[in-house]
């Protein structure tokens, strides 16, 4: 049974009611248990687990100290390309923007390398847009081979791919997988992608099971925050997240949680999502699910982030870039549309002083891989 059918199954489950239906008595008490069920999930995200954050908190560094300890994990995005097939309303990359495009050679993808690797980080997550003519799966491969020689940790946000096709990147050395649903409303996603081959609602919500069939090393999965209802999709979320660990034990399951940010279409969240509700989403995940891996981008403002630290985050981007050869390009070569704006503009030694400042131990380089 793939997750699609799980979340059929619960597509039915009253989120309404059992939101509005939480008592305090049932927030206090679920704070004392381990192992929590679906309904004590919803009750945590509702609106009545709001007069229990700082409870929630409490427990939440509870249990990321006992798993995690004090590490958080230090990556940064290389862009490869940004030409894209599709039209999603709220992504700078879409194929109706008019800005410039370009894919990076091999030559410039290893100037971006050298610089990147210089600064410390091992870790690297590459990203494309979504054009398998202009950044097929034989550039990916070709890319992959010369940035194993500069970082150990490889992950893709690319396209979704087969099966077969992420088989292939794991043995090239790619070990992680990034693929976000943007929303897991079915109806509310065809609004949003509204030409190209992500109109594909099923093909993408399966590509994390595919990755993991493929023995990625580890896969983390969103939600982008402001398209519905954040209630509802962040219960999605994590049962997305609780299926892929409770089937795939051998993968480190992650997510992220990244709300919607300026970018050239100047699209406009449809929903709001306060920072508090950001503090709950958080809280509520690592609470369910405790050995889940919670990154925390530079989309959101360094103070925030820095908040955000003890209740539950085990990674962190540094240093981020969203345009396409944004590190070493010249300025008349480089692209200088970015995906979207980011709010942290620390470079990775910042990054890495506030942590060490903060009592926690960066880490740039966790594992070699064989």
């Amino acid at each position: 049974m793939s997750f699609y059918d799980n979340y059929c199954q619960n597509k039915n489950f009253d989120l309404e009611g059992n939101f509005n239906s939480v008592s305090s008595a049932s927030i206090q008490n679920i704070l004392l248990q381990d192992n929590l069920n679906i309904a004590q999930f919803v009750a945590l995200l509702s609106g009545e687990a709001q007069n229990y954050l700082e409870s929630m908190a409490q427990r939440a560094q509870e249990i990321t100290k006992r798993n995690f300890g004090n590490v958080i994990e230090l990556y940064t995005p290389m862009y490869l390309s940004n030409y894209c097939d599709n039209s999603c309303l709220y992504c700078g990359f879409n194929l109706n923007n008019d800005i410039k495009r370009r894919t990076l050679t091999l030559e410039e993808v290893e100037k971006e390398a050298q610089f990147i690797s210089s600064l410390g980080l091992k870790h690297l997550l590459i990203l494309t847009g979504e054009s398998r003519l202009k950044s097929p799966v034989s550039y990916i491969q070709e890319c992959v081979k010369l940035l194993k020689k500069y970082f150990p940790s490889l992950a893709i946000e690319v396209y979704p791919l087969t099966e077969d096709e992420y088989t292939q990147l794991v043995a090239q050395g790619v070990d992680g997988l990034t693929i976000y649903q943007e929303t897991y409303d079915e109806q509310l996603y065809a609004k949003m992608h509204i030409g190209g081959p992500k109109q594909d609602y099923r093909f993408r919500l399966d590509a994390p099971e595919r990755g993991a069939r493929a023995r990625m090393r580890n896969i983390s999965i969103g939600a982008l925050l402001g398209l519905g209802d954040w209630r509802k999709e962040v219960f999605f979320l994590g049962l997305h997240a609780k299926y892929l660990q409770d089937n795939f034990p051998d993968v480190e399951i992650g997510i992220s949680v990244p709300r919607i940010q300026p970018q050239v279409s100047d699209f406009k969240p449809i929903c709001q999502v306060s920072d508090k509700n950001i503090v709950q989403i958080i809280l509520a995940l690592r609470i369910f699910l405790p050995r889940l891996g919670i990154t925390i981008s530079t989309r959101e403002n360094p103070q925030f982030r820095e908040n955000l630290l003890s209740l539950g985050i085990t990674r962190m981007s540094a240093g981020s870039i969203t345009s396409v050869g944004g590190h070493t390009l010249g300025e008349a070569d480089q692209e200088k549309a970015p995906q979207f704006e980011i709010q942290d503009e620390r470079s990775v030694s910042q990054i890495k002083a506030v942590l060490e400042r903060k009592g926690y131990q960066p880490v740039f380089k966790d594992w070699l891989y064989l």
